[in-house]
This record gives C-alpha cells, structure tokens and sequence, in this order.
C-alpha cells in the first residue's frame, strides 16, 4: 500500500477543521518518512497514524482505511478467510477505457474490485463481512461489487451468520450505467431474506457513504453504526447546492446530523469500534429452545398478588404527588440497576431521536432482552432534554422499531414507564402524534415474544399505553395510571381543575385500585425515603420476578402469546 493513498480526499467536519496560516513554512524531510495531513496541514509522521487506527495525531482527522487493514482492526488475529476474490472484468456498456482503468487500479490498490468479502471471528464469534475501499473507483459499486456483497449475504444466510458491511462508497458505478443501478436492488433482495431468516446486519458507514449505496444496503441494518464526521447521504452536497442554490448549514449530512434526525442507532469512534460489535454481536447470541409452560389460571395468580402485597395507606392525591417528586427514581436508574452490558440504541429511521424514550439491548441473568424506558430526567436541564418525560411521534416509532426488532431476534420486550403523557404540541401533531400511538398499541398486541411494562412513576393515559400493551403490567405501590392527570379530568368533567384532589379519588388511579380490577397484575411496595440510593432491594425484588416472568412466557409458542394478550384486555 502506498503511503500516499491513505492521505487523499478526505474532509473532516467543519468543527473539527484546523485553519493553516498563510504563509507557514513547510519543513523539509526524507521523501517518506512524514506526510501533511490534508485536513490540518501538520506533517505527521506516516506510521505513527498507521498505527493510531489511521487518525491523525494531530487534528484527531480520520483518514480512509484500505479494506484489508480494516479488517485487522477488527477482527481477532489470522481469523479472516475471503471469499469470492477473484472475479473476471466486465464492461456492460463497452465503457472505452474502463477495462484499462480497472487493470491499473487493481495493481496499484492490489485489490480485485472496491469490496473483499469473507468470514471473521470478533472475540471468537463467527461473522460474515465486507469491506469496500474508497481506493478503488471512490467505493462505487458495479457489477462485481454487487455481486460480492449479494453473495456474501447468501452464504451468511445459508450458514446462519450475522453480516457487518463497511460501506464507503461514492455511490452507483456510472461506466456500467443501469447494471449499476440493478445492484441496488440486488444486494436489499438478498438482505431481506437474511433478515427473514432472523439473522443480523450490523451497517457501519464511513466517509463517504452517498449516492445509491445509502439506497440499498448502507442504510438496511437492524443496527446501523458510523464513524464521526463521516458524510453520509443520498445526494452528494454539491449536488444539493447547485439544485438550490443555497449554501448547506455547517455540519449538514454528517454522521451526528443523522444521529440527531434519528437515521443512527450510534456514532463510533474508530478505536472503540471492535469492542462495540463484539457487544453488539454477544446481545445476539441464541437462547436455548425451551419447553412448554405449566399454565396458571390468570385469577388464581392475580389472588396471589393481592394476598402478597401489604399497601401502606395513603390518599390517592398524595400517591400522585409522590409519583411526581423530583427525587424519585427514574427510569435509567432502574435500567443500571436490572441489566447489565447495555448497549443504546438510537432514532426513528423516519425523523429524529427523542431523549424521552432510551432504548436498546442489554442482559439480564444471562439473557438478552430489549429494554425500553420513558425518561424524565434528574435535574432541570436533563428535564428539558427529554421533555419532562413527554414523548413525541419519533419516539413512540423509536420504541416500536426497536420492538420490532426483538421481535425478530426473539427477545423478551421490558418497557419502563414514567410520563405524564404523549407532548402536546404542534409539531407532535405534524409527525402524527395520535397515528404513532395507535401503531404502537395496533403492533404491540400481537407481538410475538414476551412484553412486560412497570409503571414506575406516573402513567398517563396513551402515552403510557403505548408502551403497555403488555402480557402483564406492574406498578410500583406509588405510581398511578389514568385516563389523564386529575387536573384534565376535572377541567373536562367538573370545567375545575382545582378539583384535582377529588378526582385523583373518583379516577381509581392507584396501583391497588388497578390490581383489584385485573388492569395490572402485581405491585411492588416502595421503601421509605424512595430515591435512586434506597431502591437496591425494591429492584433486586424486581429483578427476581422479570426472570420469572420471562422463564414462563419464553416458554409459550407465539401464538399462545399473542392470545394470551389479546384475551387479557378483551376481558376489560
């Protein structure tokens, strides 16, 4: 590899640019032994980024990495084994000078064509991969490259691996016109059915990744990684700024602009990225089949329930304003302390990221499980970020594709609740803030693996329901869960909101109303003093009985699930 290609265009976020003054003398030095980095302009010294995973050490600017050494960076020692290597020149549209310009590249990158493919072990797990390299055409993909990549995909199928592909592609090949075009329809029909056959793809975008390679498999994983500051969209920005006419703002098609609109589940520094795919990868390992459960009539364990709880006395106004205390724990303190190894994940695919839902993968007792929860906040600024815990469109469709996903992975769901209610705004309503909830309600009860949601705080009407179409709810003994908060109530009925007091009353909000009534099945009393430092035993208590109800439910057939479900609330 020739130490000049690891330098060549490259651009690095507008924020993390260093500005060269005018006139600075350049040093001298030994042909080879130093470079300028072209987004700083410091001479580094080559093998000093080479070994700093091809970062510079000076501006913190990533360069492109050949395919070949991307996978040393990720995969354990002498694991890697290629596949499809070598493939014959083709020139479907008899492109002049095409067949001469492939020659030259493939001797000076020592590539065939812009993607390897092949199988690795990360951390001793099998996964098929490829990895394009901008060296060869800007990654674009062609016949072959399409081809590579599909065929890869249909081994992984056959032999049940996941598929993580790097994508760093200029877009569709223009000398091979529309057989370029086919590949991305190609290399998404062969994806679908990996997917179909419940196996992963990890997608990591790098700079760039653009054009018709962000139409097809870039943008196709269950989980979807980048690399920061990589440029990543469909149309290139100068195209974009010669069709309008305007300037694109700073930052615009960067891999944070697309985490902030909800296109990522993360951004990945390089050096952390080996560690995070193993993380992702160990989340996915399959569970052992198991038998089918004893059965337990629904009124003889909901006996159980009420006969095991002692409910201290408390006035159902004084249990909401409990529910609302800024102290109380939130919900990701109960995620640190039930899971363990969780990894977040992040956005919509349609929109944005909403911080008043945090979700993604994690393990309890071994065993991997979505884990969903409604965020608060702790202090006013956390408030503000996660809008006191009132969630938008985008985080409802965030909630629902990550339930998707466990769907497919079949992985137990763990909802958290604790909001006060769906936002109320303008733009909620714009995203379809009333569509988001009936989807997620619509979705969620005929989910096909085990759904359990705690109301930990206050749960407010669909907002919270949204998330609790479940196989079971439980609520803490000071949490409540309504039609609305009792102010609404009394402004609607009673045209009174300072009737809030009687209304908690006449609503029968409490979890002890709800579970005499068969709306929840279990309560969990609260230590005094409840804040996020006294909440060790209630949640080892908790945790006790997730693993309970998920060694029942994993043991029932889909379709004993979904009617199970569907039969709790027909009985309401």
């Amino acid at each position: 590899m020739k130490l000049d290609n690891m330098f060549k265009k490259n651009r690095l976020p507008e924020s993390r640019k260093t500005v060269r003054r005018k006139g600075a003398s350049r040093p001298e030095v030994p042909e080879g032994l130093l470079k300028k980095c072209n987004m700083c302009g410091s001479a580094i010294i080559a093998e000093e980024a080479k070994k700093g995973y091809y970062i510079c050490p000076k501006c913190g600017g990533y360069f492109r990495v050949p395919a070949y050494v991307r996978v040393e960076m990720i995969a354990d020692k002498n694991t890697f084994e290629e596949w499809d290597k070598e493939y014959p020149i083709r020139n479907p549209m008899e492109y002049k000078g095409y067949e001469e310009k492939i020659r030259d590249l493939q001797e000076k990158t020592g590539l065939n064509e812009a993607v390897i493919t092949g199988k690795i072990r990360i951390d001793g797990m099998e996964a098929a991969i490829g990895v394009c390299d901008g060296r060869f055409l800007m990654a674009s993909m062609g016949g072959i490259v399409g081809e590579k990549i599909a065929r890869a995909v249909e081994r992984a199928t056959k032999e049940e691996l996941p598929v993580i592909l790097f994508a760093c592609s200029g877009g569709a090949r223009m000398q091979e016109g529309i057989t370029s075009l086919m590949q991305m329809a190609k290399t998404s029909a062969a994806l679908k059915r990996h997917s179909d056959a419940g196996l992963l793809y990890i997608s990591v975008l790098t700079d760039p990744t653009t054009g018709g390679v962000t139409a097809s498999f870039a943008m196709l994983g269950d989980i979807i990684l980048a690399e920061p500051g990589a440029l990543i969209g469909f149309a290139g920005p100068r195209v974009i700024e010669q069709t309008i006419r305007q300037k694109l703002p700073k930052g615009f098609q960067r891999a944070e602009f697309l985490l902030e609109h909800g296109f990522l589940d993360d951004v990945v520094s390089r050096e952390q990225l080996r560690e995070r795919l193993s993380a992702i990868l160990k989340l996915h390992v399959k569970c052992p089949q198991v038998e089918a459960a004893e059965k337990e009539t629904e009124n003889e364990s909901r006996k159980k329930e009420i006969m095991a709880v002692k409910i201290q006395k408390a006035d159902a106004w004084e249990r909401v304003q409990i529910s609302r205390r800024k102290d109380r724990p939130v919900g990701s303190d109960y995620l640190q302390m039930l899971f363990s190894d969780f990894v977040e994940l992040h956005g919509d695919r349609l929109f944005g990221d909403d911080s008043a839902v945090k979700g993604g993968i994690a393990f309890i007792n071994g065993r991997a499980v979505t884990v969903i929860t409604q965020e608060k906040g702790k202090d006013t600024r956390e408030n503000i970020r996660c809008n006191f815990g009132m969630p938008k469109p985008e985080g409802y469709r965030k909630a629902l594709r990550l339930m998707k996903q466990a769907e497919k992975f079949k992985r137990p769901v763990i909802c958290i609740i604790d909001t006060p209610g769906a936002f109320c705004g303008i733009e909620a309503e714009e995203r379809g803030q009333g569509e988001a909830i009936a989807r997620n309600i619509y979705e969620m009860s005929a989910l096909k693996v085990p759904v359990l949601s705690i109301v930990i705080g206050e749960g407010g009407s669909g907002g919270a329901l949204a998330l609790a179409t479940a196989d079971e709810v439980w609520m803490l003994e000071n949490a409540v869960y309504s039609i609305l908060s009792p102010e609404g109530f009394a402004s609607i009925l009673w045209k009174d909101s300072t009737r809030a007091k009687e209304a908690a009353r006449v609503m029968k909000l409490t979890a002890q109303d709800l579970l005499e009534r068969g709306v929840i099945e279990r309560i969990f009393p609260e230590p005094e003093n409840f804040r996020a430092e006294t909440m060790e035993n209630l949640t080892k208590d908790m945790k006790t009985e997730i693993i309970k109800f998920i060694e029942k439910n994993c043991k029932k057939l889909p379709e004993e699930l979904t009617e199970q479900r569907y039969r709790r609330f027909r009985r309401l």
